[in-house]
């Protein structure tokens, strides 16, 4: 069956986004065919708005509308702690949780030489300043658990532990719902040396 070349294009496009698949770049892009004119317009005017609005903060890193962004600008925030995530939606989903209170600092990645990124290609170098103005008592290492966010972490540790801030980095282990009997021996060997008092 032949593809009208705009079905076929948004197709296409929806691919490209990580993720998502033939079939549901398909049903996505049936959907905007038959849904009203109004949905399809908002999302083509957000699409727009996305990389004309944004930007990144100058302190954090972090995608704003403003600059500095308002969790920088938020008097209410510890000064003294900064949580280093690898990219924005880390960011979102701390924030989501209500568990943090201080400021951040986006990597915007992780080390991985497969991929040809080096620690050139982060925004580590922004963080320093920001650590050597000597307000910063806790640096949290938030990155992913994975290998790649593992060196990063590790990179960054021995980058500012001449600095002489406390360095801590997040819990890992078995998640809420999930059975011991199911995880890997990574996962709780790092349950059980993360543990706490009960």
């Amino acid at each position: 069956m032949k593809v009208p070349k705009s079905v076929a294009s948004l197709i296409e496009a929806f691919e490209a986004l990580p993720g998502i698949g033939p079939k549901t770049a398909a049903r996505l892009t049936y959907y905007l065919l038959h849904a009203p004119e109004e949905i399809s317009q908002k999302l083509s005017e957000a699409a727009g708005e996305l990389k004309q609005k944004t930007k990144i903060c100058s302190i954090c890193q972090n995608i704003t509308e403003t600059d500095p962004c308002d969790i920088c600008e938020d008097p209410n925030r510890d000064k003294s702690i900064i949580c280093i995530v690898e990219d924005p939606l880390d960011v979102w989903s701390v924030e989501k949780s209500a568990s943090f209170n201080g400021f951040y600092h986006v990597l915007h990645g992780v080390i991985a030489p497969l991929e040809n990124i080096g620690p050139e290609e982060l925004r580590i170098a922004q963080l320093l300043p920001r650590i050597k103005k000597g307000e910063i008592k806790e640096v949290i290492l938030a990155t992913n658990p994975s290998m790649e966010g593992e060196a990063t972490a590790m990179y960054i540790q021995k980058l500012i532990q001449p600095l002489g801030v406390k360095i801590t980095r997040i819990a890992r282990g078995i998640p809420i719902g999930a059975e011991i009997e199911y995880a890997d021996e990574v996962t709780v060997r790092r349950a059980f040396e993360g543990r706490k008092d009960y």
